[in-house]
């Protein structure tokens, strides 16, 4: 079924610029294409890889301009030729990378995951991405089980206050570092907090796990991933699954995720009973892409059956219309907001 083309508002990154200079433009969107449809955003969000795109940091984003957004939840429009049109009227989750921040987008059908209609849109916005990468990390990854210990830096982000939710009810101790604002706010969702910034951080992370931790989730990357090597016990995991360390670095941004591929690489060598590696949520999709988007489906879909039972609790730091990018884009760059920022149609 051919339909007729959707007004799109789009919010455009044209190069390496400060929030502000993001701008914003209409333009008919064409008529989704074979096995596509469109989808009428209902929430999006602003994670780590929009701010490394801002920079021109991002390991494989697109040449400038373009249109950022990394996942989007919304209702499906219209569909192309060999789409189900049964699919019309129905709310979905999809990856994006690139392109979600826009009131209306077209995806592959293929890629659409269910969102179920007791969970609100903006609170499944916060799991897309965030929660399919907790899982995998906890449970793909680390396969992290009942009695253990884990630290999970960056405790009070989007990824980091689902890893420690998902961690808890899972029957996992959990310390997890963040500024000393966030610290209640973690207890509340079962995790013994740290403060990000004391230098004896490390130092107080062994204090609370004398005999080592059976795994360490640390997105910082940098240096200071040697610190996180050497918190493990005798069969942890180290799991990287980001550089941010390196995020107002100039020169080369593949440079530093292949410095740590080669430190991760000669920890492994080592007969120390301990592993290393780097999470890549896009792993796989090239070899299997059906393997790959059943997985993720199959990983989102756990992720929110928790959601509408009330065991995961969507931590939205606020939420903001999508011509007022600029301020969600400004307030996630903070290093002040507690859980995701997300963006919403206009009122």
């Amino acid at each position: 079924m051919r339909s007729t083309t959707a007004t799109a508002t789009e919010i455009v990154l044209p190069g390496r610029v400060e929030p502000e200079g993001l701008e914003t433009r209409t333009r008919e969107l064409p008529a989704p294409g074979k096995g596509q449809v469109v989808l009428r955003m209902e929430a999006t969000g602003v994670c780590f890889a929009e701010q490394q795109m801002r920079r021109g940091k991002y390991y494989d984003q697109p040449p400038f301009p373009f249109v950022p957004g990394y996942d989007v939840v919304g209702i499906v429009t219209a569909v192309g030729p060999e789409a189900d049109a049964a699919l019309v009227g129905r709310r979905f989750a999809a990856v994006t990378k690139t392109g979600a921040w826009a009131s209306h987008v077209i995806v592959d059908a293929a890629d659409l995951m269910p969102v179920p209609d007791e969970v609100d849109p903006a609170a499944a916005g916060t799991f897309v991405v965030n929660g399919i990468t907790a899982w995998q990390l906890l449970h793909r990854t680390a396969k992290v089980r009942a009695g253990q210990t884990i630290v999970v830096l960056g405790a009070n982000g989007g990824v980091g206050s689902t890893l420690v939710q998902l961690a808890a009810h899972a029957g996992v101790t959990v310390i997890g570092t963040a500024s000393p604002r966030h610290h209640d706010a973690l207890r509340k969702l079962g995790a013994t907090p740290v403060d990000y910034r004391d230098p004896d951080m490390y130092a107080r992370i062994r204090a609370l796990a004398p005999d080592g931790v059976d795994a360490v989730f640390d997105h910082v990357g940098g240096p200071a991933i040697e610190d996180s090597w050497q918190l493990l016990r005798r069969g942890g995991t180290l799991v990287s699954y980001g550089t941010a360390a390196s995020k107002d670095e100039e020169g080369n941004s593949q440079l530093p995720v292949l410095k740590l591929f080669a430190r991760l690489n000669a920890w492994n060598a080592l007969p120390n009973g301990k592993s290393a590696g780097f999470y890549n949520f896009w792993a796989g999709k090239r070899r299997c892409r059906a393997s790959w988007q059943r997985r993720m489906a199959e990983d989102l879909t756990q992720v929110l059956r928790l959601v509408a039972d009330g065991t995961l609790v969507p931590q939205i730091a606020a939420t903001f219309p999508l011509t007022d990018t600029v301020a969600a884009l400004r307030l996630a760059e903070s290093r002040t907001a507690a859980g995701k920022v997300v963006i919403v149609p206009e009122a």
